[in-house]
């Protein structure tokens, strides 16, 4: 059973099926990103009311807390990859953390941003050395140290290998993230949507948080499929399958 179920993930991870795969997915990917986001932003832009305290200003929130569940839905998806390139050898496995860093990077800084712009009226600041905020910061140092540690390192293999072991140790701060305005007296507020019992937001407001938020999600797997099957491409570039693909592509353009 665990032989099998083995084979058919090498099978799935081959870089050949992959290409073909992701081809075919990505523009169903790319439209669903589109329409949810599309949505959201009209829905929570013009349709979800005006907050009692805040006014209009909370409506940053549809920016700012998707982008930061990312930041560290990203981050765990490159540890976890990281740990199965390690374990099993899967060179996927490395492209998709590879390709992963750049966008959770940019999802940290936009989730650092906004949080700055939805923290001067707020906070009457644009920077507090908060616990959630600093913890975010070094987030963001993790990917960049992520990516610098991959460009700094010629050999692949021995570049997926470091980023892994970088990767893997940095899931400390995921938890400091998640729980620090429960262990520490923090100026940001606390969870309102993945409360246990109940969410605390309005559902006219939860619905375009969550559109955006799966947006959100469906772009990172959009553009982390983009990614990944560019790099697959140029890293098998001399392999047999690459080659034929190369030489229909060559045959369709001339007909």
């Amino acid at each position: 059973m665990f032989k099998s179920i083995m084979k058919f993930i090498y099978h799935f991870a081959s870089p050949k099926y992959f290409y073909r795969l992701s081809g075919k997915l990505i523009p169903w990917f790319g439209w669903l990103t589109a329409i949810l986001l599309i949505a959201g932003s009209i829905d929570g832009l013009f349709i979800a009311p005006v907050d009692y305290q805040q006014g209009d200003s909370y409506r940053i929130i549809f920016v700012h807390v998707p982008a930061a569940w990312m930041s560290m839905f990203i981050y765990m998806v490159m540890a976890t990859s990281g740990a199965i390139g390690l374990i099993w050898k899967i060179k996927l496995a490395d492209v998709i953390a590879s390709s992963s860093a750049p966008i959770g990077a940019a999802f940290t800084f936009l989730a650092l941003v906004t949080g700055s712009i939805w923290g001067k009226p707020m906070w009457g600041a644009w920077w507090v050395w908060d616990a959630r905020l600093t913890a975010e910061l070094i987030l963001l140092f993790l990917y960049l140290g992520f990516m610098a540690l991959e460009a700094a390192i010629e050999d692949p293999r021995a570049a997926a290998r470091a980023c892994a072991i970088l990767a893997i140790v940095g899931v400390i701060n995921i938890p400091i993230i998640h729980y620090s305005v429960e262990w520490w007296n923090t100026l940001h507020q606390g969870a309102t949507v993945t409360k246990f019992d109940k969410p605390s937001i309005h559902i006219s407001m939860l619905i375009p948080l969550l559109l955006m938020a799966l947006g959100f999600k469906l772009y990172y797997v959009t553009v982390v499929l983009v990614r990944a099957r560019n790099k697959v491409l140029y890293t098998d570039q001399n392999s047999g399958w690459v080659k034929e693909l190369v030489k229909k592509e060559s045959e369709t353009s001339l007909v």
